[in-house]
């Protein structure tokens, strides 16, 4: 089967496309067809080698999130599984396949009219956006800045944070196009990557979700309200200034709080419930995927390339 493994590290002329066996299911896995495939911020930040000191090596097999149908199924697995078309986590690598495995316990049935490039831009980026409301302790009224707006993790946090009854819902992204596109999706003031906005831009926010990171973190802190929130989802920006945190001792009396936030420390059946519920929302229309363009596998370093340009808006979706 065809599959894109990381060559070398660095930019993405380093994937490469290659043959390599179709994987059989280990016991409690599934194997499943692949018919769309997400395009994520940490496949690039694996991409780039930032996270070697973690395990990543090169020649490995990127994506973490897939939908198609179940071919086969391991070692007590119910076979009933076979045929059905689902959602799947591969965790961090065997996602850019033709055929991927993946635990029992990280496949969801998809529901009728929710299509596979849908699934694989929602299914991962909503369970984040949801629980880093959460672990911001959001409540209705509040003012919510979102880093980041124009991936599908912030996508779907600005519709969250309205739909939930923000004061305020700010984003930031690089051209007014794209403001306009999230306003139409919840967002109520646009600024700058760098933070500038307009005269009527709330001066402080009570939470701030953060999929950038990098050099600029610190900027953003200092737009915390007292007692406000800051939680850090993504590094997509690159890693902040190893001193940031003396920005909120410096800020000691206003009680600000900062935190980082993974999914993989959320139960997997609460993850798997909300992903259902936002599932059912996203096929009746009542949450909105933003699907960028769909390419082929082959075209993997392409979708990379765009990413890195920062030419893209909701998520880039790989079909075999």
């Amino acid at each position: 089967m065809k599959a894109v493994v990381i060559r070398r590290f660095g930019d993405p002329d380093g994937l490469e496309v290659v043959d390599v066996p179709a994987p059989d299911p280990a016991p409690g896995q599934v194997r499943i067809a692949t018919e769309a495939i997400g395009v994520g911020g940490v496949d690039a930040v694996i991409r780039r080698g930032t996270l070697a000191a973690y395990g990543f090596q090169e020649g490995h097999l990127l994506g973490s999130e897939v939908a198609g149908r179940v071919t086969a199924v391991g070692e007590g697995v119910d076979a009933a599984w076979i045929g059905r078309r689902v959602w799947a986590f591969t965790g961090l690598s065997g996602g850019y396949a033709e055929q991927a495995v993946a635990s029992v316990a990280d496949i969801l049935v998809l529901p009728d009219g929710l299509t596979g490039a849908d699934a694989v831009t929602l299914g991962g980026s909503g369970v984040v956006a949801h629980f880093a409301l959460e672990r911001a302790h959001f409540t209705a009224g509040e003012t919510v800045l979102v880093r980041g707006g124009a991936g599908s993790i912030g996508i779907t946090a600005v519709q969250l944070a309205a739909g939930r009854g923000a004061g305020a819902v700010a984003v930031t992204t690089s051209s007014a196009t794209r403001g306009d596109r999230l306003r139409d999706l919840g967002a109520t003031h646009v600024l700058a990557r760098t933070g500038e906005g307009g005269p009527d831009t709330p001066a402080g926010f009570d939470v701030v979700i953060d999929i950038v990171a990098g050099p600029q973190l610190p900027l953003f802190l200092d737009k915390l309200n007292p007692n406000g929130r800051y939680v850090a989802v993504g590094v997509v920006g690159g890693q902040p200034p190893a001193d940031f945190g003396t920005r909120l001792i410096d800020a000691f009396r206003r009680s600000l709080s900062f935190a980082t936030f993974s999914s993989d420390t959320v139960p997997g059946p609460d993850r798997q419930a909300v992903r259902a519920s936002q599932f059912a929302d996203a096929a009746q229309g009542d949450l909105r995927t933003v699907v960028h363009e769909v390419l082929p596998l082959d075209q993997a370093a392409q979708a990379h390339r765009e990413m890195d340009a920062g030419q893209v808006f909701g998520r880039v979706v790989l079909a075999p």
